[in-house]
């Protein structure tokens, strides 16, 4: 099974004949990794972890110029329906059931989003990179009235090949669900919050993996990104994980697993 990071939340998964791609997000101007057009049409199958911009507006985009299938939750599929889009390459996902794609089984599993904080929101969007990216306000003013999450958010719970990977959408869990523990592949989002080790913390304490790729920490979509100081994290599972191993993936290196 090989895993490879294309920026911002976007994996991509293959086992055998299957390439799945999770999270498409082509890149603002200013920000550092570039999923083009061609890239973003060449697959077949899509899942979405939840509705942000940051996530599925480029699947909104694009899905009439393409042959892919997308799975997504309720709150997508109203989306794609404003966007007047194909219905019959739509599939409304269920949490705890698995859909089987090739030999790689997909069970989404309910999730949450992790709270954003004013002070991080001030840190983030300080007036001289809003002047610097303001060719990026208007898309961004649009993209965020338009694509809204709803509190529909899941995790993959994602088997191949005697493996397990679960991939997180934002760094925060729901109390409520059962995630399976000591996954072979933890896909961590870090990013969205001025404590990012403590919500990394609470997360790890619960699913505790073997190994976790990470995520979300770059800057796609400038100013509403930024570049995510990862020494505090390193730190942490120095300290209280030291038996996982992190990787910070590199954009378009493939990793197996």
């Amino acid at each position: 099974m090989k895993l490879t990071w294309l920026g911002t939340a976007v994996f991509v998964l293959e086992s055998g004949k299957e390439k799945i791609l999770f999270d498409p997000f082509m890149e603002l101007q200013g920000g550092h990794v570039a999923l083009t057009d061609d890239e973003l049409l060449q697959y077949d199958t899509v899942f979405i972890t939840h509705c942000h911009f940051d996530h599925f507006a480029f699947t909104a985009d694009k899905i009439d110029d393409s042959d892919f299938t997308v799975f997504c939750t309720r709150q997508c599929v109203k989306t794609l329906e404003r966007f007047e889009a194909d219905q019959d390459r739509v599939v409304e996902i269920q949490p705890d059931r698995t859909y089987p794609i090739g030999d790689i089984r997909i069970t989404p599993l309910r999730a949450r989003h992790i709270a954003f904080r004013w002070r991080y929101i001030l840190d983030t969007l300080s007036p001289w990179r809003m002047i610097r990216y303001a060719g990026n306000l208007p898309f961004l003013f649009w993209a965020n009235r338009t694509f809204k999450e709803a509190g529909e958010i899941v995790a993959y719970d994602i088997k191949a090949e005697g493996r397990e990977i679960l991939l997180l959408g934002s760094l925060a869990l729901d109390p409520a669900e059962t995630y399976p523990k000591h996954a072979d592949v933890l896909i961590l989002p870090y990013q969205g919050n001025n404590d990012l080790p403590a919500r990394a913390r609470e997360v790890l304490s619960v699913l505790q993996p073997k190994s976790v790729v990470l995520s979300h920490f770059d800057n796609a979509f400038p100013p509403m990104s930024r570049d995510v100081d990862l020494r505090p994290l390193k730190k942490l599972m120095q300290e209280e994980f030291p038996d996982i191993k992190v990787v910070k993936p590199e954009a378009f290196r493939t990793m197996t697993i």
